[in-house]
Protein backbone atom coordinates (compact mmCIF):
# COMPACT_ATOMS: atom_id res chain seq x y z
CA UNK A 1 0.00 0.00 0.00
CA UNK A 2 1.30 3.45 -0.84
CA UNK A 3 2.36 5.57 1.58
CA UNK A 4 0.00 8.65 1.43
CA UNK A 5 1.24 10.97 4.31
CA UNK A 6 2.72 14.39 3.57
CA UNK A 7 6.31 14.40 3.99
CA UNK A 8 7.92 17.16 5.83
CA UNK A 9 9.18 18.80 2.95
CA UNK A 10 5.86 18.81 1.54
CA UNK A 11 3.77 20.12 4.74
CA UNK A 12 6.65 23.05 4.99
CA UNK A 13 6.04 23.99 1.32
CA UNK A 14 2.27 23.87 1.79
CA UNK A 15 2.13 26.13 5.14
CA UNK A 16 4.47 29.02 3.31
CA UNK A 17 1.85 28.88 0.45
CA UNK A 18 -0.66 29.25 2.76
CA UNK A 19 0.06 31.33 5.59
CA UNK A 20 2.75 33.39 3.85
CA UNK A 21 2.44 33.66 -0.14
CA UNK A 22 -1.16 33.72 -0.66
CA UNK A 23 -1.77 36.58 1.86
CA UNK A 24 0.82 38.37 0.32
CA UNK A 25 -0.10 37.64 -3.56
CA UNK A 26 -3.49 38.57 -2.53
CA UNK A 27 -2.53 41.76 -0.88
CA UNK A 28 -0.79 42.39 -4.00
CA UNK A 29 -4.13 41.73 -6.45
CA UNK A 30 -5.93 44.26 -4.48
CA UNK A 31 -3.48 46.94 -3.80
CA UNK A 32 -1.62 47.40 -7.20
CA UNK A 33 -5.14 48.32 -8.88
CA UNK A 34 -5.77 50.72 -6.36
CA UNK A 35 -2.64 52.66 -6.15
CA UNK A 36 -2.79 52.34 -9.88
CA UNK A 37 -6.80 53.88 -10.25
CA UNK A 38 -7.48 55.47 -6.52
CA UNK A 39 -4.49 57.15 -4.71
CA UNK A 40 -0.72 56.37 -4.72
CA UNK A 41 2.50 58.08 -4.05
CA UNK A 42 5.45 59.42 -5.86
CA UNK A 43 9.21 59.93 -4.58
CA UNK A 44 10.85 63.68 -5.72
CA UNK A 45 14.05 63.18 -6.98
CA UNK A 46 14.56 66.53 -8.56
CA UNK A 47 14.73 70.64 -7.40
CA UNK A 48 11.90 71.58 -10.27
CA UNK A 49 9.09 72.33 -7.72
CA UNK A 50 11.27 74.13 -5.08
CA UNK A 51 10.18 75.51 -2.16
CA UNK A 52 7.18 74.06 -2.48
CA UNK A 53 8.20 70.12 -2.79
CA UNK A 54 12.00 69.43 -2.07
CA UNK A 55 14.27 66.78 -3.17
CA UNK A 56 13.57 63.69 -0.85
CA UNK A 57 9.72 64.47 -0.27
CA UNK A 58 7.16 61.28 -1.00
CA UNK A 59 4.03 63.28 -2.01
CA UNK A 60 0.39 61.79 -2.00
CA UNK A 61 -1.13 61.95 -5.41
CA UNK A 62 -5.47 61.61 -5.31
CA UNK A 63 -5.91 59.56 -8.61
CA UNK A 64 -9.82 60.32 -8.42
CA UNK A 65 -9.27 63.94 -8.01
CA UNK A 66 -10.57 64.35 -11.92
CA UNK A 67 -11.45 61.08 -13.30
CA UNK A 68 -11.48 57.19 -12.53
CA UNK A 69 -9.40 55.49 -15.03
CA UNK A 70 -8.83 51.57 -16.09
CA UNK A 71 -6.07 50.04 -13.53
CA UNK A 72 -2.76 50.20 -15.55
CA UNK A 73 -3.93 52.26 -18.20
CA UNK A 74 -5.09 55.91 -19.19
CA UNK A 75 -8.11 54.98 -20.36
CA UNK A 76 -11.00 56.85 -18.58
CA UNK A 77 -13.94 55.24 -17.31
CA UNK A 78 -15.70 58.37 -15.97
CA UNK A 79 -14.47 62.29 -15.57
CA UNK A 80 -15.98 64.40 -13.32
CA UNK A 81 -13.49 67.66 -13.10
CA UNK A 82 -10.16 69.14 -14.62
CA UNK A 83 -7.57 70.29 -13.75
CA UNK A 84 -7.73 74.31 -12.78
CA UNK A 85 -4.67 76.32 -12.68
CA UNK A 86 -2.68 76.53 -9.44
CA UNK A 87 -3.16 72.59 -9.08
CA UNK A 88 -0.02 70.49 -8.91
CA UNK A 89 -0.67 67.52 -11.14
CA UNK A 90 1.53 64.11 -11.65
CA UNK A 91 1.88 63.47 -15.19
CA UNK A 92 3.42 61.09 -18.22
CA UNK A 93 5.96 63.10 -19.78
CA UNK A 94 5.30 63.21 -23.38
CA UNK A 95 8.98 63.33 -24.04
CA UNK A 96 10.37 60.52 -22.13
CA UNK A 97 7.28 58.82 -20.94
CA UNK A 98 8.65 59.87 -17.57
CA UNK A 99 6.23 60.51 -14.29
CA UNK A 100 6.89 64.08 -13.90
CA UNK A 101 4.92 66.78 -10.82
CA UNK A 102 4.43 70.27 -12.03
CA UNK A 103 1.89 72.81 -11.44
CA UNK A 104 -0.97 73.77 -14.06
CA UNK A 105 -0.21 77.91 -14.88
CA UNK A 106 -2.48 77.59 -18.47
CA UNK A 107 -5.25 75.57 -19.05
CA UNK A 108 -7.15 74.75 -22.31
CA UNK A 109 -8.12 78.53 -24.32
CA UNK A 110 -5.69 80.29 -21.81
CA UNK A 111 -2.64 82.75 -23.65
CA UNK A 112 0.06 82.13 -21.34
CA UNK A 113 3.32 84.43 -21.82
CA UNK A 114 6.52 84.58 -19.91
CA UNK A 115 8.57 87.99 -19.67
CA UNK A 116 11.76 87.46 -17.74
CA UNK A 117 10.21 85.04 -15.62
CA UNK A 118 6.88 86.80 -15.00
CA UNK A 119 4.43 84.92 -16.55
CA UNK A 120 0.73 86.80 -18.34
CA UNK A 121 -1.90 84.51 -18.60
CA UNK A 122 -4.50 86.29 -21.08
CA UNK A 123 -2.17 89.25 -21.23
CA UNK A 124 -3.25 89.56 -17.43
CA UNK A 125 0.55 89.69 -15.44
CA UNK A 126 0.38 87.68 -12.30
CA UNK A 127 1.18 89.00 -8.72
CA UNK A 128 4.18 88.95 -7.44
CA UNK A 129 4.50 89.52 -3.31
CA UNK A 130 8.13 88.33 -0.56
CA UNK A 131 7.74 85.16 0.35
CA UNK A 132 7.48 84.38 4.26
CA UNK A 133 10.94 83.35 5.69
CA UNK A 134 9.09 80.35 7.39
CA UNK A 135 8.23 79.16 3.81
CA UNK A 136 12.11 78.22 3.03
CA UNK A 137 12.90 77.14 5.95
CA UNK A 138 13.83 73.45 5.08
CA UNK A 139 16.06 74.18 1.47
CA UNK A 140 19.84 74.16 2.09
CA UNK A 141 21.90 76.94 2.51
CA UNK A 142 23.14 76.63 -0.38
CA UNK A 143 19.88 76.66 -2.02
CA UNK A 144 18.88 80.11 -1.00
CA UNK A 145 22.51 81.84 -2.21
CA UNK A 146 21.65 83.39 -5.33
CA UNK A 147 18.16 82.98 -5.26
CA UNK A 148 14.96 84.92 -5.25
CA UNK A 149 11.73 83.62 -3.73
CA UNK A 150 8.25 84.90 -4.13
CA UNK A 151 4.35 84.16 -3.79
CA UNK A 152 2.88 84.35 -6.96
CA UNK A 153 -0.72 84.70 -7.49
CA UNK A 154 -3.00 83.95 -10.57
CA UNK A 155 -6.55 84.80 -10.21
CA UNK A 156 -7.22 83.40 -6.88
CA UNK A 157 -4.61 81.02 -6.35
CA UNK A 158 -1.26 81.74 -4.38
CA UNK A 159 2.00 79.59 -4.22
CA UNK A 160 5.80 80.18 -3.77
CA UNK A 161 8.22 80.17 -6.55
CA UNK A 162 11.83 80.78 -6.44
CA UNK A 163 14.64 81.61 -9.45
CA UNK A 164 18.03 80.58 -9.84
CA UNK A 165 19.78 83.84 -11.53
CA UNK A 166 22.94 82.61 -11.65
CA UNK A 167 21.18 79.60 -13.85
CA UNK A 168 20.91 79.52 -17.61
CA UNK A 169 17.34 78.93 -18.15
CA UNK A 170 14.33 80.30 -20.89
CA UNK A 171 13.08 83.54 -18.82
CA UNK A 172 11.24 84.33 -21.28
CA UNK A 173 8.68 82.29 -23.80
CA UNK A 174 5.47 82.70 -25.76
CA UNK A 175 2.77 84.30 -25.79
CA UNK A 176 1.48 81.11 -26.97
CA UNK A 177 -2.29 79.93 -26.74
CA UNK A 178 -3.28 76.37 -25.19
CA UNK A 179 -5.09 73.75 -27.13
CA UNK A 180 -8.41 72.00 -26.41
CA UNK A 181 -7.90 68.96 -24.36
CA UNK A 182 -4.38 70.33 -23.39
CA UNK A 183 -2.45 72.67 -20.37
CA UNK A 184 0.96 74.34 -19.83
CA UNK A 185 2.54 73.08 -16.88
CA UNK A 186 5.88 74.87 -15.06
CA UNK A 187 7.46 73.77 -12.30
CA UNK A 188 7.47 76.07 -9.09
CA UNK A 189 11.75 76.52 -9.54
CA UNK A 190 11.81 78.36 -12.90
CA UNK A 191 15.03 78.31 -14.02
CA UNK A 192 15.31 74.58 -13.07
CA UNK A 193 12.31 73.02 -14.49
CA UNK A 194 12.26 70.67 -17.66
CA UNK A 195 8.12 71.63 -18.55
CA UNK A 196 5.95 72.87 -21.19
CA UNK A 197 8.89 75.01 -22.15
CA UNK A 198 10.36 72.62 -23.51
CA UNK A 199 7.91 69.75 -23.65
CA UNK A 200 5.52 71.30 -25.23
CA UNK A 201 1.81 71.29 -23.74
CA UNK A 202 0.26 68.30 -21.51
CA UNK A 203 -2.20 66.22 -22.95
CA UNK A 204 -5.46 65.69 -20.39
CA UNK A 205 -5.30 62.04 -20.94
CA UNK A 206 -1.75 61.59 -19.73
CA UNK A 207 -2.55 64.05 -16.12
CA UNK A 208 -2.77 60.88 -13.49
CA UNK A 209 -4.10 62.96 -11.09
CA UNK A 210 -3.20 65.96 -7.97
CA UNK A 211 -0.65 66.14 -5.63
CA UNK A 212 -2.22 66.98 -2.15
CA UNK A 213 0.01 66.56 0.69
CA UNK A 214 3.52 65.59 1.66
CA UNK A 215 3.15 62.00 3.16
CA UNK A 216 6.88 62.10 4.44
CA UNK A 217 10.30 63.40 4.04
CA UNK A 218 14.00 62.74 4.31
CA UNK A 219 16.58 64.82 3.89
CA UNK A 220 19.03 63.91 1.58
CA UNK A 221 22.09 65.88 1.80
CA UNK A 222 21.98 65.16 6.20
CA UNK A 223 22.13 61.35 6.03
CA UNK A 224 18.58 61.12 4.89
CA UNK A 225 17.28 62.73 8.01
CA UNK A 226 13.84 62.92 8.76
CA UNK A 227 12.16 66.21 8.04
CA UNK A 228 9.29 65.90 10.67
CA UNK A 229 7.78 69.34 9.89
CA UNK A 230 7.05 68.41 6.52
CA UNK A 231 5.13 64.98 7.19
CA UNK A 232 1.49 65.12 6.55
CA UNK A 233 2.06 68.68 5.17
CA UNK A 234 -0.59 69.61 2.73
CA UNK A 235 0.15 71.32 -0.96
CA UNK A 236 -0.64 74.32 -2.23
Amino acid sequence: MADTREKPKDKWTTTVWREWVKPLVLVIAIMAPLRSAVADWNDVPTGSMKPTILEGDRVVVNKLAYDLKIPFTTKHLAQWDDPVRGDIVVFWSPADGKRLVKRVVAVPGDTVELRENIVFINGVAAEYDPLPEEEIEDMQVFDRVGSEFATETIGSRSHAVMARTNAPSMRSFGPVSVPGGNYFVMGDNRDESYDSRWIGFIERRRIVGEAVAVAFSLDRERYFRPRLSRFFEGLE
